[in-house]
């Protein structure tokens, strides 16, 4: 007598929930971009977007801008607005950083005198959430309290596929085991 054929499908439930991701791309400033703050009561504009966010490991920052740069760098490097060794330079006008870690990254400009002006960022990335064990809401209590959406073209949201080769072999054994 052979196994039970819900295993296989068991094994491909699995594989597909821990395969997908849902990550976020934000847009570095919001709908502005990553411009140079043009007076001192925007001075601090890029922290307080960011303060706004919750930002957690797999997501990612972009950066849009026209003949300027995004450097990231250390706490002290940040703090003083420059750099010898910037753990990332790019000046290619549009720009995706991925958040790979929990902590704290620094982003500033690389053009002269634009980080002292405020163009100049600290994200901090939460740590990975462990599943809670206590059991959804009800769907009458999730009906009864309607979640409202902002629409903010500076954030997309997607959903990454990771281990993809896994899912696959899972639909061959679960098609082989079914045959």
């Amino acid at each position: 007598m052979g196994a039970p054929k819900f295993v296989p499908l068991s094994i491909f439930v699995l594989f597909f929930v821990f395969s997908c991701v849902s990550c976020t791309e934000f847009e570095a400033g919001g709908d502005n971009g990553w411009i140079v703050p043009q007076s001192s009561d925007q001075g601090d504009i890029f922290n307080q977007w960011a303060a706004k966010n919750r930002f957690k490991v797999g997501d990612s920052i972009r950066f849009k801008y026209k003949k300027d740069s995004v450097l990231v760098v250390s706490e002290d490097e940040y703090k003083k607005c420059q750099t010898t060794k910037p753990e990332l330079y790019s000046n290619h006008d549009d720009t995706v950083f991925k958040l790979d870690r929990p902590g704290l990254f620094y982003f500033i400009s690389g053009v002269t005198g634009h980080c002292e002006k405020g163009q100049k960022m600290i994200i901090k990335v939460m740590e990975v959430e462990s599943t809670p064990q206590s059991p959804p809401p009800s769907s009458s209590l999730a009906a009864s309290t309607p979640k409202a959406k902002k629409s903010n073209h500076a954030v997309r949201e997607t959903t990454q596929f990771i281990g993809a080769g896994l899912v696959a072999v899972s639909v061959l054994v679960l098609t082989f085991s079914l045959v």
